[in-house]
């Protein structure tokens, strides 16, 4: 008997720079940049390629769902202290791993500085 291995996936309404609203699915454990660029939404440039040192990856997180997300990490507080757009829930996506917590989330992608 072959037995397959359950992906965990993760379900994340995100709301697009046109406003926009979509559901997309990524996987338990791939940064929030990952799922949703690789969900075919092209709004996140992700210049640096998620190595937390631009913020083209800014992201709005919903309220109810940020205080489920780990703390910031210094570098990213650094690194979206510049940010124009930047609020009391904005996030570097690729510094925000995917988990089952998250599952219904929503986030909007901040506008391009």
């Amino acid at each position: 008997m072959t037995m397959t291995l359950q992906i965990d996936k993760v379900r994340i309404h995100v709301t697009d720079l046109s406003g926009s609203d979509r559901e997309i699915e990524g996987e338990i454990g791939n940064s929030l940049m990952e799922i949703i660029r690789g969900s075919g939404i092209d709004d996140i440039p992700a210049f640096c390629g998620g190595s937390c040192s631009c913020a083209s990856c800014h992201v709005h997180i919903d309220p109810d769902f940020a205080s489920l997300l780990p703390a910031m990490a210094e570098d990213e507080f650094d690194v979206l202290e510049g940010a124009a757009h930047r609020i009391e829930g904005s996030r570097l996506s690729c510094q925000v791993q995917a988990s089952s917590e998250m599952n219904g989330m929503r986030v909007s992608i901040a506008p391009q500085e």
